[in-house]
């Protein structure tokens, strides 16, 4: 049976509205750090910790706030819902959701020169709604139009040269699709994928396989065929890494398209 706080005040068995400080120590001690470790890891004092947990603080700064979410996610991810809970108790106001201006300003005007040292292989910064930030010159002639386009899906779903270019285009299309959806599930909010679900929406096939489709966090196989203009086929093996972004932080991977000496 669970166990209300009940604030120590014997005999009255009231129970405490969640606060910054009570709910943080949950995500603390489910996680079995110490306020120390905690507080050295997000860069401050473990009497401040101390001052927050029991409610002797103010409300903690955006950075402070931030800083000590990062942490615990990184021990254990933290739920969307944990995030929110967090973010409203310490008075935070909802982060502006980033453009894709936004993020290729994150990530910098050298990008485009150390993505060509990828070179032969494809690479490609994209973002969690598989809009495509920065590329390589083969990461263009293997998917021709994309980068123009913008977004994976859409391109897929609505440039011919998608199927010719993709020798297994349905089972990628699907996969891609699942991505989304875990993509969503893992942001826990909409809002930031609500413009591209309605752009693709005009597309039959997208409306059918989005209704009929779980999510996905991984490739079972990372292999993905492509065909050039004349007909060859090649395949590369797909890998996608996650960037670290202070100002837009799980927004952004790079996709690495490693190719192969064999055929496909």
């Amino acid at each position: 049976m669970e166990e209300f706080d009940t604030g120590g005040v014997p005999g009255e068995g009231l129970l405490n509205a969640p606060t910054f400080g009570s709910v943080l120590r949950r995500i603390r001690d489910a996680r079995g750090v110490s306020r120390e470790r905690l507080a050295f890891n997000s860069g401050v004092s473990a009497s401040y910790v101390n001052h927050l947990e029991k409610g002797e603080r103010e409300r903690p700064t955006r950075e402070v706030v931030t800083a000590l979410m990062r942490y615990l996610d990184r021990l254990s991810p933290l739920a969307p819902e944990e995030f929110r809970q967090l973010s409203d108790l310490a008075g935070i106001e909802p982060v502006k959701q980033p453009s894709t201006a936004d993020l290729r300003a994150d990530l910098g005007r050298g990008i485009p020169k150390a993505l060509a040292l990828y070179e032969p292989h494809l690479a490609a910064y994209v973002d969690t709604r598989l809009n495509i930030l920065m590329w390589n010159d083969s990461f263009a002639a293997g998917f021709p139009g994309l980068p123009e386009d913008g977004n994976l899906l859409r391109w897929m779903l609505g440039d011919p040269r998608a199927r010719v270019a993709m020798v297994e285009w349905e089972r990628e299309l699907r996969i891609s699709i699942q991505w989304l959806h875990g993509y969503i599930a893992q942001h826990g909010d909409t809002s930031w994928f609500g413009d591209l679900l309605q752009d693709l929406s005009r597309f039959p096939l997208f409306l059918e396989i989005w209704s009929d489709t779980t999510a996905r966090y991984e490739r079972t196989r990372p292999v993905i065929q492509l065909r050039d203009d004349a007909g060859r086929k090649t395949q590369i093996i797909g890998q996608l890494f996650n960037v670290n972004s202070t100002a837009h932080p799980g927004r952004m991977q790079i996709f690495i398209g490693l190719r192969t000496n064999g055929q496909a």
